[in-house]
């Protein structure tokens, strides 16, 4: 009855030990998806507030300049646009410079020009190449202004943290397969005798599979559970020394992190368990001695 008692006390140990480590790991594979889901958001948000200007003569008028405004919005390569008049342009210059260029000008100098942010997909320079030819058609249009090398430079870096993160995403994929697996092979070990009595009295594979498999499903549930509760309280924490994170970490970004926890937590457990019996299932008796 003691004797019965340990080994229940012990499946619990190894049961507890399994949730643990396979937490672990899964709240470091949900940090890496979050970061990766994060960084993509970043690219488009910071692509999509690079402003292209667009300057118009003289004798635009304002009804004019906002019909422009509209039409341009309708384009698939545009996200949103602002219309600047030449009196908001002189009011701004004024606020930033402190000096007002119509005392010695005797006019105003600035033109009406539209702002324009590009959707991310088109935030690049060969994009713009074409999108300037066409609106360049124009004849309304007399210059197209925007920061080539700041575009070039912050498309550069996207790519290069977009490869990094890819390569350290399947990197710790593997690593958490190795890990996980290894330590559901040791818990199935310890019960490597049992199976072989199972296999004796004629229980097919699938009945000697069963019990472990489920096993290994509430494990992995209740590790992504406690990764996921990791993971939230990490996010609050952060959340309340930076509001602004939900900018580019919103709910989806949240939940695509979360049911990638549990996808993770639930195919590597159940996988590793399946591999790990099926291998004790395909040994004779005397080589479970030998290992």
């Amino acid at each position: 009855m003691a004797k019965k008692h340990k080994s229940r006390r012990h499946g619990r140990l190894q049961v507890i030990t399994l949730c643990i480590s396979t937490s672990l790991v899964l709240i470091l594979l949900g940090a890496v998806v979050f970061t990766v889901l994060t960084a993509r958001n970043l690219s488009s948000y910071v692509k999509e507030n690079l402003t292209v200007t667009l300057m118009l003569t003289d004798d635009v008028s304002l009804s004019e300049s906002k019909n422009m405004s509209k039409k341009l919005l309708k384009e698939r390569f545009v996200s949103h646009t602002t219309f600047i008049s030449p009196e908001q342009a002189l009011k701004e210059h004024i606020q930033a410079m402190g000096a007002d260029p119509t005392e010695f000008l005797g006019g105003n100098p600035f033109v009406g020009s539209i702002e324009m942010q590009l959707k991310a997909d088109y935030a690049n320079s060969d994009s713009l190449r074409w999108i300037s030819k066409k609106l360049r058609s124009d004849h309304r249009i007399t210059d197209i202004v925007y920061q080539k090398d700041l575009m070039d430079m912050v498309n550069e870096n996207i790519r290069k943290i977009s490869i990094v993160l890819l390569v350290l995403a399947a990197l710790l994929a593997f690593i958490s397969f190795s890990l996980i697996n290894n330590t559901v092979r040791l818990g199935i070990f310890a019960r490597r005798f049992t199976i072989h009595t199972m296999k004796l009295v004629g229980a097919s594979w699938s009945f000697i599979r069963w019990p472990f498999l489920r096993l290994a499903l509430f494990e992995g549930i209740s590790a992504a559970i406690i990764a996921n509760a990791v993971l939230a309280g990490g996010f609050y924490a952060f959340y309340t020394f930076e509001p602004g994170i939900l900018v580019v970490a919103d709910y989806w970004v949240l939940g695509i992190t979360a049911g990638s926890v549990l996808i993770f937590g639930l195919f590597l457990t159940t996988f590793c368990s399946w591999l790990s019996v099926n291998k004790f299932l395909r040994m004779k008796a005397g080589d479970l001695y030998k290992i």
